[in-house]
């Protein structure tokens, strides 16, 4: 790979998840000679920004190990300000070429927003933080004839992923300097694959 090549970064992870999907894993980078090679720091050219889901391990279904990708997580991949400044560390901070949001089949927060916009009850407590963040994207993904959990989960990971660009000007500049690409993606649990669902600066 060049010295900095998001679309090759991109390319490789998705080369990573074809051999964990096809049950042919390589699993890189965790052996002891890896592990202490890192104690001496972290340069991770990938961040991936996923749901809290225990079904979604970046690592494993991208076929990386130990200090290849910068996690972040929460559930349903909603965004605040701890968030956003980890995302901005990651490009900033640490030089990842890639970001990626990564939504998945299945989604437990993308369907409760789903079933509250169909006349479920609220949930209480922070719990209502999902859904208020969520239901723009199942809205928004409606006004389009999107119309499956599949679709809900496509939509909310792009609209995520503009998100992250319109709110951080730090990473918008490394995408429009093209250092940095960001890419919205879905996980199927099915069959272990990603999807591409849309790229900015690739």
């Amino acid at each position: 790979m060049n010295e900095r090549d998001p679309k090759a970064v991109w390319e490789a992870l998705l080369e990573g998840n074809e051999r964990f999907a096809n049950g042919t894993p390589m699993r890189p980078h965790q052996e002891l000679e890896r592990r202490l090679e890192l104690t001496k720091g972290q340069s991770p050219r990938v961040c991936v920004f996923t749901c809290g889901d225990s079904r979604v391990p970046a690592e494993i279904l991208f076929d990386a190990g130990l200090g290849d990708i910068f996690v972040v997580r929460t559930a349903g991949e909603v965004v605040d300000s701890g968030v956003m400044a980890s995302l901005e560390f990651a490009v900033s901070g640490l030089g990842v070429e890639v970001v990626v949001v990564l939504g998945h089949e299945s989604c437990g927060a993308v369907k409760a927003a789903v079933e509250v916009l169909n006349g479920a009850e609220v949930p209480q407590g922070h719990l209502r933080t999902l859904v208020e963040q969520i239901t723009p994207s199942v809205l928004e993904a409606r006004t389009q004839d999107h119309l499956t959990s599949g679709d809900f989960e496509r939509h909310h990971a792009d609209a995520t992923a503009r998100k992250v660009l319109y709110k951080s000007p730090a990473i918008k500049e490394a995408v429009d300097r093209g250092d940095t690409a960001v890419v919205a993606a879905r996980y199927r649990l099915s069959d272990g694959a990603v999807e591409t669902v849309a790229t900015y600066g690739l």
